[in-house]
């Protein structure tokens, strides 16, 4: 099974692709995020008799997006790729689930997925 996540906005977006069957869901995390991923994950494996080591490889859009989201997203979906040893994918692009889905039934694994905010971070001096 395929995990395919976009966590670049306030309103997360989970797919599972399992053969021919695909499943959809949102979350309206906001800033529940960080605290509430993991069990949202879970949550939808559990509701579709799945467990983690069910997920083959896992697809990700990498940006552009809101910068805590992608961090967020990145970071919790390098980690399960790492701990489970599959494969993981980033693409960015209205297609990005196409393409991520081309690559992974292609053998190809990027690692790690880093983050493409859109632009320079904006860093600004202490006032002291």
């Amino acid at each position: 099974m395929i995990l395919l996540l976009d966590t670049s906005t306030p309103l997360c977006k989970l797919s599972f692709i399992n053969d021919n069957e695909r499943f959809d869901d949102e979350w309206q995390a906001d800033r529940a995020l960080a605290k509430g991923l993991l069990d949202y994950i879970n949550h939808n494996l559990e509701n579709h008799s799945k467990i983690w080591s069910d997920i083959d490889g896992i697809g990700v859009f990498r940006g552009p997006g809101s910068f805590t989201g992608l961090r967020i997203g990145l970071t919790i979906v390098n980690t399960i790729a790492d701990s489970q040893s599959i494969p993981i994918v980033g693409s960015m692009g209205d297609t990005w689930q196409d393409e991520a889905l081309d690559r992974l039934k292609n053998g190809q694994n990027d690692g790690i997925v880093m983050p493409f905010y859109g632009s320079e971070a904006h860093i600004t001096s202490p006032r002291k």
